[in-house]
């Protein structure tokens, strides 16, 4: 039997081999664009937000409220999760479904951790669901395969998703009753 000492020679060569593998295939991927500033990230159907830099950080948007909470710019297309100081700790874009929430004040109402089929046949996790309009649950989600398709013609969907990491930073931040405030 080989001594234990050329087991965790063998692993961790096996591990930074894997790393350096994982690595070369991440450096192949799509890279952001970037122009001087901050980070922003901006959307379009079918596409993963590219992200590009502004001059000035992320502005939590006037009329939004005070304390801990999810802001949603309908306008924008731009989620802000804000501390209690009321700074913004997170700034994205995201695309919205075809049912819109109205402009007000939610609070988070339950959450599913997925993976689940959404109602565009897209599957989603980390499910955060704060209104309904109309019949439609409205939540924040994000593709499991990290994709944001158009929505099908004439379905009334009511996600609003955004990139994977955007989606678990927004999983961890809306907890059950976390406020979500709705902006023009």
């Amino acid at each position: 039997m080989p001594a234990p000492k050329v087991w965790v020679t063998g692993l961790t060569v096996g591990a930074i081999a894997a790393v350096a593998v994982l690595a070369v295939q991440a450096d192949k991927g799509t890279k952001p664009h970037v122009v001087a500033g901050r980070a922003h990230a901006s959307a379009s159907a079918g596409a993963h937000p590219s992200v590009t830099k502004t001059a000035a950080p992320a502005k939590v948007p006037d009329g939004s409220g005070t304390g801990r909470r999810i802001v949603y710019s309908l306008g924008q297309k731009t989620v802000w999760l804000v501390d209690a100081s009321d700074a913004a700790r997170r700034t994205f874009a995201v695309w919205p479904g075809t049912v819109s929430p109205g402009v007000g004040t939610y609070a988070v109402s339950s959450r599913a951790a997925g993976p689940i089929i959404g109602s565009d046949g897209v599957k989603i996790d980390h499910i955060v669901y704060f209104s309904a309009q109309s019949g439609v649950n409205i939540a924040f989600s994000n593709a499991v395969d990290g994709s944001s398709p158009p929505p099908a013609s004439g379905a009334r969907t009511g996600g609003i998703r955004m990139r994977t990491a955007d989606g678990s930073a927004l999983w961890t931040f809306g907890t059950t009753g976390t406020k979500v405030t709705v902006v023009k």
